[in-house]
């Protein structure tokens, strides 16, 4: 097991027990400073000043310390220091998934909400990696995976500007049928058995009233280990027109979505207007387009060793100039 300083993990973490010579030495050093100023004593101090001239003590302690310091670092870089950087991600899968439901012709977000969005997801798919694999899913009262994942981002873009209004929500389905997608992910062919790192964006305004409950989606996807970032968007304000022209209230539910994201393991954003709607996108695209390895800093640490030895050698040399 390793063990850990604050944002620091170590290989070789059993190397670190070398610490425990560091305040030895201390001890050691305090008791010699002890011993030869009772040898002073002992002796007269005029007649040890004619062999060597007394320095200032800080002098010492500074030489001592850096020593110690040297040292300790030396011993940490001994153990083979890693922290967490982040890569560009190689490969990964994306599956963007849209609410096509009536209540995305709300105009709340001009020219309507359903437009808006498909203009910022093909964005969003522009922007991704040309490596990724994208995927494609529509939900309404149902849910139809319109493409499944492909690395050609041209295709999934134009079936995106496709999309067009349906009846009903049900974001369950839509979770579901995004997994589903996943299992059609061409392998890795350097590595057909590696699990390749899986991501749903998940845009809707409303609340399930068909099919399977969102919330046991959330979890079965938490169980695959692929996070749902959800957007919720439109405004509480937004209202579309019924055959006979009577408005039809269809104000964004933000809770649902929220509990989706949270049980997935994955984040949940909201947006009003179209502006806001790129920036969430951007704020995905740059946390999926990433992931964190282990990079071992040894260098870093033995550089450190390597300075606090050299600052301490020219002290030491510094009071050796001094003697006759």
């Amino acid at each position: 097991m390793a063990l850990m300083t604050p944002m620091l993990e170590f290989l070789e973490p059993a190397r670190l027990w070398l610490l425990v010579l560091v305040p030895l030495i201390i001890v050691l050093y305090l008791f010699a400073t002890w011993a030869l100023g009772r040898k002073r004593l002992s002796r007269g101090q005029s007649t040890l000043d004619s062999v060597i001239p007394k320095e200032p003590t800080w002098r010492r302690h500074v030489a001592v310390a850096l020593s110690i310091l040297s040292l300790c670092t030396l011993t940490l870089a001994f153990a083979k220091p890693k922290t967490g950087v982040e890569v560009p991600r190689e490969r990964a899968t994306i599956v963007v998934a849209i609410d096509t439901s009536k209540s995305m012709e709300a105009t709340d977000v001009q020219p309507n909400r359903l437009d808006a969005a498909k203009e910022a997801a093909v964005e969003f798919v522009q922007g991704l990696p040309d490596k990724y694999n994208v995927a494609l899913v529509e939900f309404y009262g149902d849910a139809n995976m319109l493409q499944p994942p492909t690395r050609d981002h041209n295709a999934v873009m134009t079936k995106i500007n496709n999309l067009e209004l349906n009846g009903g929500t049900a974001i369950g389905e839509g979770i579901y049928t995004s997994l589903d997608s996943l299992l059609l992910v061409p392998p890795d062919p350097d590595d057909p058995d590696a699990k390749v790192p899986a991501r749903i964006v998940l845009l809707s305004d409303g609340k399930t009233q068909s099919g399977r409950d969102a919330d046991g989606a959330a979890k079965e996807s938490k169980r695959q280990e692929v996070p749902i970032y959800t957007i919720a968007y439109g405004t509480p304000n937004g209202v579309i027109v019924e055959e006979g022209g009577a408005e039809q209230p269809v104000p964004v539910d933000y809770a649902e979505l929220a509990n989706v994201a949270k049980q997935s393991g994955g984040k949940a954003y909201a947006a009003e207007d179209a502006g806001q709607l790129r920036e969430v996108y951007a704020d995905i695209s740059s946390s999926v387009g990433v992931e964190t390895i282990d990079q071992e800093v040894t260098t870093t640490y033995a550089g450190y060793g390597l300075l606090f030895a050299i600052l301490a050698a020219a002290g030491l040399a510094s009071l050796a100039a001094r003697w006759p």
